[in-house]
C-alpha cells in the first residue's frame, strides 16, 4: 500500500504536508513512502510494523529527530546511507527488520557507526563506549546498488561519456547532497573545465580532486548543526585511517622480525 497525501493530512489533522511534524503510521500495511520527498519538516515519524523496504523517501527530511521503523522488511543497513544527512536524528527503533540479522553486537556496531549521533537505538541509551567501538567494530555502510540501478538509462555513445566524466560525477552528487539539504544546485562554472584530452587521461585522480572540491564548496554553506556532523564523520574516518595504518606498520616489523630470526 502506498501513503498518499491524503492519508498523510488525515493521520496527521493537517492542512498541508508542510505543516505536519508529527506522524503516526503504524501498522497501515504500508510499502512505499516516497511521500516524504513533500514533508521536508517532520519531526517525529512512526512506521513500525509495516513492509518498507526502501529508506530513500526520508533523505531529505532534515529536521527528523526521532524514526520508528521496528518490523518492517529493510533488507539490508545499507538503507541506513539515506538517512546519513539527517543531523538531528537522534532515536531510531530499527528493530525486527531483516537487516538485523543475527548478531545484535554487529548489527548494533554498524549501525553506530554510520549514525554516530543516535543516543538512543531500539529503546536502549547510546554510550559514548559503543560509539568508540563502532568506529573499529562496526561495517562501514554503503550505498543501497538499486540506487544506482535506478539511474536513468543512457542511450548513446554522448550519455555513456557523461556517466565517466569526472566533473558531471562530482556536479551531479554535489547537487544531490545540495537539494537534499536544501540549498541551490551550484552553476557548472564553479567546476574547472575538464576537457582536455590530458585530462580525461587521468580521469580516476580527477575524480578524487573534484570531490575534494565538491565537499569544499558544500562547507561554506553548511549551518553549526550540519558542520558538526560532517566534523564527526571525519574524525571517524581519520581514526580508522591512523588504526589501519599502525596495524599495517606493526605487522611488517613482526614479518621484519621473523626474518630476522630466521
Amino acid at each position: 500500500m502506498k501513503l498518499t497525501r491524503k492519508l498523510v493530512l488525515a493521520k496527521a489533522k493537517a492542512s498541508d504536508l508542510e505543516s505536519v511534524k508529527k506522524l503516526n503510521c503504524w501498522g497501515c500495511n504500508l510499502t512505499e513512502i516516497s511521500i516524504f520527498t513533500q514533508i521536508s519538516n517532520i519531526e517525529v515519524l512512526t512506521l513500525s510494523v509495516n513492509s518498507i523496504t526502501s529508506l530513500a523517501p526520508l533523505a531529505g527530511c532534515l529536521n527528523l529527530c526521532e524514526l520508528y521503523l521496528r518490523r518492517n522488511m529493510i533488507p539490508s543497513l545499507s538503507e541506513l546511507s539515506h538517512l546519513r544527512p539527517l543531523s538531528r536524528l537522534k532515536v531510531l527503533w530499527l528493530a525486527e527488520n531483516p537487516c538485523c540479522g543475527n548478531d545484535p553486537d554487529h548489527y548494533r556496531l554498524t549501525v553506530l557507526r554510520c549514525l554516530p549521533c543516535l543516543q538512543k537505538l531500539d529503546n536502549q541509551v547510546v554510550t559514548e563506549e559503543e560509539v568508540a567501538l563502532a568506529l573499529t567494530q562496526g561495517e562501514e555502510v554503503t550505498t543501497p546498488t538499486e540506487s544506482a540501478q535506478n539511474q536513468p538509462p543512457t542511450n548513446g555513445h554522448a550519455d555513456t561519456e557523461t556517466e565517466n566524466d569526472p566533473l558531471e560525477y562530482s556536479m551531479d552528487e554535489t547537487n544531490k547532497i545540495r537539494e537534499q539539504l536544501g540549498m541551490k544546485p551550484l552553476p557548472r562554472d564553479k567546476f574547472p573545465s575538464l576537457s582536455s584530452p590530458s585530462t580525461r587521461e587521468n580521469q580516476p585522480l580527477m575524480r578524487k580532486s573534484h570531490t575534494l572540491d565538491a565537499i569544499l564548496l558544500l562547507l561554506k554553506d553548511l549551518e553549526g548543526d550540519e558542520l558538526l556532523v560532517v566534523h564527526t564523520a571525519t574524525q571517524n574516518r581519520l581514526q580508522m585511517f591512523t588504526l589501519n595504518s599502525e596495524m599495517m606498520i606493526n605487522s611488517l616489523q613482526t614479518q621484519k622480525n621473523e626474518d630476522i630470526d630466521v
